[in-house]
């Protein structure tokens, strides 16, 4: 997530876990510190842009080495805080709490979480929940607010915040109902053309989860289909695009491809731009804006060569985007101007499927 978010988190577990011994007020600025803590990472020096990608999330992010860390961190706000001391088994809580629901919540996006690491190197990635999702933070500042302009621990703040940090709960728990059932709207419309395709990811469009994004991933191509939560079978839009500018193994012993591959869960697009072969991550960002886009080699006598990655920053366009949101949101129909060209009918989206053949190198 986002990082006011994770301040914000951070310190509302603070202040729920601390608040009674030293405040809400310090303990929700040690939570907010604490709660920022892990996304240190991405000042780590890493050997390269994909590395920088891949790797973030990683070490600080892990349960294990959270746990690990958790009693120098503890040690250190024992001593900040003379109302803590003494206080062992509760910092060291806190501490931990602090550092694990941000690598959880981070988990709940699309990205990819290392939660096990150094015994797993998967990355858990949910994505039920857009990074920046002003329903899920907006509850969390109103706490964050709040404890900060009240000198003592008093009933009714500890009700409100307890309150805060459920209702954020609630949201993500139906941030996964609604994935679920955005996914399954998707497989209808795809089983009733009679398309079966090799993967599905259904994330959230930005800022909301009413309106989902069903990423399908069908041979030389992939489909984007937008489902409104609040519209019925008839309110859902299919865009077609190419995944791949050339056969499957064509690439294939690329390793910064095959890591991105990997990292992506195979939701990934390979495209040319004169020579050079791009590598985006499907799942981040909106066709044809990818948030993450990499050079990882060049086309030679047919044949693609490594080189160093470069990432590659797209000019943005709304244009549309926020009308079209707002229709989705609100459960009407309406087409997504930047992919209007790529529009399939899901009436006849069968047989441009069968036709449908990648390029060659």
């Amino acid at each position: 997530m986002d990082s006011l978010t994770q301040l914000a988190l951070g310190a509302g577990v603070g202040a729920a876990v601390l608040g009674r011994r030293i405040g809400p007020r310090r303990a929700a600025l040690a939570g907010a510190v604490l709660g920022t803590l892990p996304d240190l990472d991405v000042f780590w020096p890493f050997e390269d842009p994909i590395d920088a990608f891949v790797l973030h999330r990683g070490a600080t992010h892990s349960l294990l080495v959270q746990a690990l860390a958790t009693p120098v961190l503890a040690e250190v706000v024992m001593r900040l805080f003379a109302g803590l001391r003494g206080q062992r088994p509760l910092v060291w809580a806190a501490v931990y709490l602090i550092l694990a629901t941000h690598a959880l919540l981070d988990a709940f996006t699309v990205y990819g979480t290392r939660l096990l690491w150094p015994l797993s190197d998967h990355p858990f990635g949910v994505g039920s929940v857009f990074i920046i999702d002003p329903l899920y933070t907006l509850p969390l500042l109103v706490a964050l607010g709040w404890a900060m302009s009240v000198p003592a621990w008093t009933p009714r703040f500890g009700r409100v915040l307890v309150a805060t940090l459920a209702l954020s709960t609630l949201y993500l728990g139906w941030s996964v109902a609604a994935q679920r059932l955005a996914e399954a709207r998707a497989g209808e419309a795809l089983v009733r053309v009679g398309i079966v395709p090799e993967r599905t990811l259904a994330t959230p469009t930005p800022f909301n989860t009413l309106l989902w994004r069903v990423i399908a991933v069908d041979g030389g191509r992939y489909l984007n289909l937008y489902v409104p939560l609040l519209g019925g079978p008839e309110t859902i839009s299919a865009y077609a695009h190419p995944i791949r500018p050339a056969e499957p193994g064509c690439l294939a012993q690329i390793p910064t491809v095959d890591r991105m591959a990997r990292f992506a869960h195979g939701f990934v697009r390979t495209e040319r731009a004169g020579d050079r072969v791009i590598v985006s991550d499907l799942r981040m960002g909106l066709t044809p804006h990818y948030v993450f886009s990499f050079a990882a080699a060049e086309i030679s006598g047919g044949i693609a060569r490594p080189i160093p990655p470069q990432r590659v920053r797209a000019v943005r366009s709304i244009d549309g985007d926020i009308d079209w949101l707002i229709a989705g949101v609100t459960g009407r129909a309406a087409p997504r101007p930047l992919e209007l060209a790529s529009a399939v009918d899901l009436d006849r989206i069968a047989l441009a499927a069968r036709t449908a053949t990648p390029a060659t190198c």
